[in-house]
């Protein structure tokens, strides 16, 4: 049976940075991995150019039960230490938008820094290798894959969470840690679009390709400022990705389509200039032609021109506008979801190396563990915080 000091389960960004590291501090560790290839949800992110991390990090930009949990890791391994070991590759980038740095060229990229920096550790990796059980003894942990059994004191749980199930995601390391003793929160689909009801879906079909900048509000307050995109199944875009983590069904949100530009002043304005302008070729200059014409045929807009708008009707037509509010029907779920909310208990874990408290050995890390960033590269580096303080414990 094959021995070594450390097994790490999942080859993903977490499990890769985390086998690298720990390789790299002299630790003989196997990686393992169900899949045909390392990193294939990184090769997937940002459109194929990997949103590797983002400038703005920080603990308040993450989702979790016990939100203090992620400050540790995110003080001792930051965005600059991670921008730090890209430049080191000569790694060409780019900030998009709001801090977020994607590669100029490929996500691939990254996952050849991540192996190199795997063969810096000698770090031995197993591709199509499917867990079938793990023990634990007085010696470790025991892991029994399709065809062997292999041996190591330390066991490190890089799994990930259940969205892009199409990626080879699985409920594995949850079921791993309440095996093992471990409270697991409920998980959801986040970072995901929304599905409409279908009166209004049908109502806004013709939409589907149309993208605007809004500032979109969940029922406990929380918002954002970025673009939102009409699809075939109802609303995407960044701000709608963000606002999801936030979104509990059957609540509304609430969307401003006119952030920029307070519409009441703009239609005085116009008014004053042109007042046998209809209204709904003025609201054509602010607003996407497409959409003005939706909500002229769902009366949103009344047919009047400019000087025939009384202050009543404006003072409606605004408010709407400013402050659309929908009821999701649901979400697109973990098929398109870029991340999982929910996952294994952070308070049964240590901040400072990620071990499980009262089961020695045992570690959690990215993923699936019960905290959730932003859209924006705020994942990728949980990801690479959380393995890195994990290596230096191992």
């Amino acid at each position: 049976m094959e021995k070594y000091d450390v097994i790490i389960i999942g080859a993903g960004a977490a499990g890769l940075f985390c086998a690298a590291q720990a390789g790299q501090r002299g630790l003989r560790v196997l990686l393992l991995d169900n899949g045909k290839k390392p990193g294939r949800k990184i090769l997937m992110s940002g459109g194929g150019r990997c949103n590797f991390t983002n400038l703005y990090t920080e603990p308040a930009a993450y989702l979790s039960h016990n939100p203090h949990f992620c400050k540790s890791a995110l003080a001792r391994y930051t965005q600059w230490d991670f921008i730090a070991l890209v430049n080191q590759y000569g790694i060409a980038y780019h900030e998009k938008t709001l801090g977020q740095l994607f590669c100029d060229d490929s996500a691939q990229q990254i996952v050849d820094l991540l192996m190199a920096e795997c063969e810096k550790g000698r770090v031995t990796l197993r591709l199509r290798s499917e867990v079938l059980a793990v023990r634990r003894d007085d010696e470790g942990y025991l892991v029994q894959l399709n065809g062997a059994e292999v041996r190591a004191g330390k066991l490190v749980i890089a799994s990930g969470g259940l969205s892009m199930p199409g990626l080879g995601a699985s409920p594995f390391g949850y079921r791993l840690a309440e095996q093992f003793g471990l409270r697991v929160y409920p998980t959801r689909a986040a970072l995901v679009p929304f599905t409409l009801h279908k009166p209004l879906l049908e109502q806004l079909q013709t939409l589907s390709g149309v993208s605007l900048p809004t500032t979109i509000e969940a029922a406990n307050g929380k918002r954002f400022k970025e673009a939102m995109l009409f699809t075939h199944r109802g609303l995407s875009g960044p701000s709608v990705l963000q606002i999801s983590s936030y979104w509990q069904p059957g609540e509304f949100v609430t969307i401003d389509l006119s952030p920029e530009r307070d519409l009441a002043a703009f239609i005085d304005e116009e008014r004053q200039a042109r007042p046998n302008q209809s209204l709904k070729n003025t609201l054509a200059k602010p607003l996407p032609k497409r959409l003005v014409d939706v909500l002229q045929s769902l009366g949103t807009i009344p047919e009047v021109t400019l000087k025939q708008l009384n202050a009543k009707q404006q003072r409606e037509l605004t408010e709407s506008l400013h402050a659309w509010r929908v009821q999701p029907n649901g979400t697109e779920g973990y098929r398109t979801a870029e991340v999982t909310l929910g996952g294994v208990d952070t308070t049964q874990l240590s901040s400072k190396t990620l071990e499980a408290r009262d089961v020695p050995g045992l570690y959690f890390i990215g993923e699936v563990v019960d905290v959730t960033g932003w859209l924006g590269g705020y994942n990728f580096q949980w990801a690479w915080s959380s393995a890195w303080a994990c290596a230096q414990a191992l």
